[in-house]
């Protein structure tokens, strides 16, 4: 799985990836701004995104999100401390991964989303940590 990580906090951003590379997946770049995200998202392919609500250029990660999940066809998950700034639709996002995570609900995450993602539905629990958007939960089949 190509995963893109959009984090302006180098020490989060460089766990995450360590996280996304130990489960076996391939980081495809790491922005932490909108406009490198964008820029990525042109030059590059995503199957999945990690994207911050609040990135270095403002509270852009919504627009990145929405970009990503809309233009670019990747499935997104926001990685944010402040879950309230997340639209009511998500911005076209699956799901929130609320900050501080701990390693254990990276990989719960990733695991149930790239299940979700390959099977088009949930064969498993979803994980505590993720808050799934209800477009997503209902596309999943999530109860």
């Amino acid at each position: 799985m190509k995963i893109l990580i959009t984090e302006d906090e180098a020490i989060v951003a460089d766990e995450l990836e360590a996280i996304i590379t130990d489960l076996g997946h391939q980081v495809v770049g790491i922005a932490g701004s909108s406009l490198r995200a964008l820029k990525l998202a042109e030059t590059t392919s995503c199957d999945l995104a990690f994207v911050d609500v609040h990135l270095s250029d403002g509270m852009t990660g919504p627009a990145v999100a929405r970009h990503l999940s809309e233009d670019a066809h990747a499935t997104v998950i926001f990685t944010t401390s402040n879950p309230h700034h997340v639209p009511a639709d998500f911005a076209s996002a699956c799901g929130i991964l609320v900050k501080p995570y701990s390693v254990h609900s990276v990989k719960s995450a990733v695991a149930f989303v790239v299940d979700c993602m390959e099977t088009g539905c949930s064969r498993r629990p979803k994980p505590r940590a993720l808050e799934l958007s209800p477009a997503y939960a209902e596309r999943w089949k999530v109860s």
